[in-house]
């Protein structure tokens, strides 16, 4: 029998082990398994609350105003948008507007149209943004925790995972624009060592892309990390739970990966 519920365009991936980490929760005791097992292997990230029951074979996991999904064994952490293909809603959306009502979610919040019938068609965003925006400001964050790579007059942040697929997939449409980007890795999927040896590259731009392919960085040299340091003591402070989080030079905050038409006209926004 078809299961009602699909996650699309998501990445499945093994979570590796860490120290044990303190988080808030909010989780029933038959839930102690795989909040332990998330502690263990996700250490630096802030988990708020965990609900096994509301999707059958998954559990839904928020961490400040983010999602993701894992198994009840806490081994697969699965990032992506869960929809409904018996009402035709993105479960996903839904509970980030319940959580955050002023996030700006791309529009995926409305249920999909009968002519929508495989997920795969729906769009990741509109054109462009539909409401209100956080802002923060990047005043305070050292240079030598960024990766800059790009040109353009325009110039956009993104606070990026070496692992995330979604990153992966937003390095790709950045690239193809004319925009500056600085890029400042945070270690959420247990990838501190990667971000160590992209900023102690060379070229660190380069470096940054064989990451994302998953080539070799080649010999690992030591340097000055504490720039990383801030990028996740900021991103912390922030709510950044997940990744990418993209911030125009306006101060502007878009979570999640955007296609290249909705960025062209965001960034085109900027105040």
């Amino acid at each position: 029998m078809l299961r009602r519920t699909i996650l699309f365009a998501s990445c499945a991936i093994p979570l590796l082990g860490g120290g044990a980490g303190a988080l808030a929760y909010a989780a029933g005791d038959h839930d102690d398994l795989i909040t332990r097992a998330l502690a263990a292997r996700l250490p630096k990230t802030p988990l708020t609350a965990i609900d096994c029951a509301k999707i059958a074979g998954l559990c839904e996991v928020q961490a400040g105003s983010n999602l993701f999904y894992t198994d009840r064994a806490g081994r697969f952490l699965m990032i992506g948008r869960v929809y409904d293909m018996e009402t035709r809603q993105d479960l996903t959306a839904a509970r980030l507007l319940e959580i955050s009502p002023e996030t700006l979610v791309g529009g995926a919040a409305k249920p999909m149209t009968a002519a929508q019938d495989d997920p795969s068609l729906s769009s990741p965003g509109p054109q462009r943004p539909a409401g209100p925006i956080n802002k923060v400001s990047l005043a305070n964050l050292p240079a030598s925790g960024a990766i800059s790579w790009g040109s353009g007059s325009r110039a956009v942040t993104v606070f990026s995972d070496f692992r995330c697929g979604y990153c992966g997939e937003l390095h790709k449409a950045l690239a193809g624009m004319r925009v500056k980007v600085l890029e400042r890795p945070i270690s959420l999927l247990g990838t501190r060592s990667i971000s160590d040896a992209v900023i102690c590259s060379d070229d660190q731009a380069d470096a940054a892309a064989r990451a994302y392919r998953q080539e070799p960085l080649g010999q690992v040299k030591k340097c000055d990390t504490s720039g990383l340091d801030a990028n996740e003591e900021f991103a912390r402070q922030h709510g950044f739970g997940g990744t990418p989080v993209i911030v125009r030079d306006d101060g502007a905050v878009v979570h999640g990966f955007r296609p290249r038409a909705f960025l062209e006209a965001w960034l085109r926004e900027a105040q």
